[in-house]
């Protein structure tokens, strides 16, 4: 039994919160902190009308390590379960070493006054976190996440060799809004309209924003326009599994929303750049997101599937094999048990099973990992458990 720290409280934040609650023998006791306390009380309350578990809250700006610091000690935690944003996740992490405390999230670091994202920042901190004694396990969501560790469990069970990896992400859901993205419209326009990256014979290659196109078939839900963007899984999964010779990431994209994109770029939302407003500085990407609807608030009306997974190619005893493996969640059952729609509860389930992997000691070991460098097993056993059942395909046509 321990504590944990969950910093956060959006929609992630939320299922997260939600799942380390039902399993009170791990997750002894919990603290929600977040930069708006109201929201980590309202979450706190829903919690404990349904299950009877206490949640402790607190306000906290995560971008200050001396606070930080001080909220860990007084605590004490045993973990923190980072599901704030990703500009956060090196303070969050130097504040984790100051009070000797374990550490995980869902999104690799960006610098928030560039659009760019990358493991270099975080992997640095490999040696500082060994010679403490610490384990930070990064982006233990599902894309990064689950998507990891889909191929860490084919490399283990079904491979030889790795040769192909597509992933495929589909939200095939409908939350009736004319436009809306599914996690914190900052960062998830930020990650969209950057080109797109993907990784063959031993090189990257960059291409200009959804200008590769494939319409692929996804279980239960069909043809889908699948566009290659850069996901942040690529970078270790290609350091990880050297037998790659080509791995990409493909996202589902409707022509309405493209075009709600196209339109704010042109006219400048989509800037990370401070303006002059009324003799104030403001960032226009930052503007829109305050008038966007909350990524929180959709599940109540959304229907539909996410549909996530790993198209795979490679050797098995010298013969070519092909795996397919994903999970199909529904945006309103995701709904009926934590309030939040299928992107979040997708992200979220991943981040409790891994807060559970590591402090029941099924995942140890000093220094910073990305989760595909640890057993993957026991967490495919759990994402069945706990809410993101898992199917898998052998030797079937992977279209791409």
């Amino acid at each position: 039994m321990s504590k944990v720290l969950i910093i956060g409280a959006g929609g992630v934040g939320q299922v997260v919160v939600h799942k380390c609650a039902q399993h009170p023998s791990v997750f002894s006791e919990i603290m929600l902190a977040s930069r708006t306390k109201s929201k980590c009380d309202k979450i706190a309350a829903g919690i404990e009308a349904k299950y009877g578990v206490n949640i402790k809250t607190a306000k906290i700006d995560a971008e200050d390590v001396p606070a930080l610091t001080r909220l860990m000690k007084r605590f004490k935690p045993k973990m923190v379960i980072n599901v704030a944003l990703p500009y956060q996740d090196l303070t969050i992490m130097d504040a984790c070493l100051e009070a000797g405390v374990h550490y995980l999230d869902t999104a690799n670091y960006e610098p928030k006054e560039v659009a760019k994202f990358e493991y270099s920042w975080q992997w640095a901190y490999q040696e500082r976190f060994k010679k403490a004694g610490l384990m930070a396990v990064l982006g233990c969501g599902f894309d990064p996440g689950v998507t990891n560790v889909y191929t860490a469990y084919a490399a283990k069970h079904h491979f030889d060799e790795i040769h192909y990896l597509d992933i495929v992400d589909a939200n095939a859901g409908s939350h009736g809004k004319a436009f809306a993205t599914n996690f914190n419209p900052e960062i998830n326009i930020r990650e969209i309209t950057q080109n797109g990256k993907y990784y063959e014979n031993g090189q990257w290659i960059e291409i200009p924003p959804h200008s590769l196109m494939k319409p692929l078939n996804y279980p239960e839900v069909g043809p889908k326009n699948s566009y290659v963007i850069f996901h942040e899984e690529l970078e270790s999964l290609v350091k990880h599994f050297p037998t790659l010779k080509r791995a990409r990431f493909w996202m589902t994209f409707g022509d309405e929303y493209l075009t709600h994109l196209r339109v704010i770029q042109n006219i400048g939302m989509a800037g990370i750049e401070p303006i002059d407003f009324k003799g104030k500085k403001i960032i226009p990407l930052e503007f829109l997101k305050a008038v966007l609807p909350n990524p929180g608030d959709l599940g109540e009306n959304y229907t539909g599937f996410t549909s996530i997974g790993c198209r795979i190619r490679g050797i098995k005893n010298g013969k070519e094999q092909t795996y397919y493996v994903y999970n199909n969640c529904s945006h309103k059952a995701a709904y009926d048990e934590t309030g939040t729609q299928g992107v979040s509860y997708t992200t979220g389930v991943p981040a409790m099973i891994g807060a559970m992997m590591m402090l029941t000691g099924e995942w140890k070991g000093a220094g910073v990992w990305n989760i595909e460098q640890l057993n993957p097993d026991p967490f495919m056993k759990k994402l069945n458990e706990y809410g993101l059942p898992w199917h898998e395909l052998h030797n079937v046509d992977l279209e791409i």
